[in-house]
């Protein structure tokens, strides 16, 4: 029998609930296996004593990245982590995004603006600005040239807790198409989902956001997938090494679709809210990997 662990955090006032936690480890134990959710940052979990642990839900990561990564490397010191060590230190910093353009993969353009460096804020159209390690639309905010002073209180704020800020020119495509999930798991394509836009104007950057307003089923374009195969083959190391993979698509300025972000770290995959039939999938690729 394989000892699974699903990994969550801590709940609290900016922590989402998983919905999906509960039904994969019920499926799981449907199919026999030791199954269990646990808090990456529980002192009292024996993580030796799992098989396999599948990161889940730890959507508190992104302002604790350093002890997140410190606690990913003691764990897969002692069993299989999925995803990889390595891969999580890559993906948690969207600094990444620069490494997936200069591979020819198409991004959103991005400029990053570390502690003491000084921006340079568009000033001939929307823009947005949000840390470099970020998730569930934390800290993240959209301006017009006509709000500079705004933005420039948010990276001050941002420097002074030590975080590197990114700024994009605002996709207007978001507000006509929305943004698009091409999840993967096993190998194989799973699913994928469109949303509404997340970064409404006027909405403040440390206000809580909804992170996948108006979800819906959505089959991906041969162009999607061809996009997020790109992506994909980009991931250093090679994209077979990943259990999981969420490649976010937006459509860029010429209407082809571009990457937004690629979360091989704990992505939401939607399954209770909308694809509860991808659950024995799901189920299925991780009693693989456990073996």
């Amino acid at each position: 029998m394989s000892r699974i662990a699903l990994v969550t955090c801590r709940p609290g006032p900016e922590v989402s609930a998983d919905r999906d936690l509960p039904l994969l480890v019920a499926e799981l134990k449907r199919h026999g296996a030791d199954a269990t959710a646990v808090e990456w940052d529980d002192p009292a979990v024996d993580w030796a004593g799992f098989d396999l642990v599948v990161l889940r839900s730890t959507w508190d990561y992104s302002w604790r990245r350093a002890e997140f990564l410190r606690w990913a490397a003691r764990c897969a010191a002692v069993t299989r982590l999925a995803n990889p060590v390595d891969v999580l230190h890559w993906n948690t910093d969207k600094r990444y995004l620069g490494e997936l353009a200069r591979a020819g993969v198409p991004t959103v353009p991005t400029a990053y603006v570390a502690p003491g460096e000084t921006p340079d804020l568009p000033d001939d159209r929307a823009y947005v600005v949000k840390p470099a390690s970020g998730a569930g639309a934390r800290y993240a905010a959209r301006y017009t040239p006509a709000e500079r002073d705004t933005a420039l209180r948010q990276l001050v704020r941002m420097h002074a807790e030590g975080l590197t800020a990114m700024v994009q020119p605002y996709v207007d495509g978001i507000d006509l198409n929305g943004e698009r999930a091409v999840l993967f798991y096993g190998g194989q394509f799973l699913h994928s989902v469109r949303k509404g836009a997340v970064l409404t104007p006027g909405v403040a950057f440390d206000a809580r956001k909804v992170a996948h307003p108006g979800l819906e089923p959505w089959q991906p374009t041969e162009a999607e997938h061809a996009v997020a195969a790109r992506a994909l083959a980009a991931v250093p190391g090679g994209a077979d090494r990943l259990l999981y993979a969420r490649v976010d698509l937006v459509d860029g300025p010429d209407g082809h679709p571009c990457v937004m972000e690629l979360e091989l770290v704990e992505p939401n995959l939607f399954l209770a809210a909308v694809h509860p039939g991808s659950l024995p999938a799901v189920a299925e690729a991780i009693l693989k990997a456990a073996q």
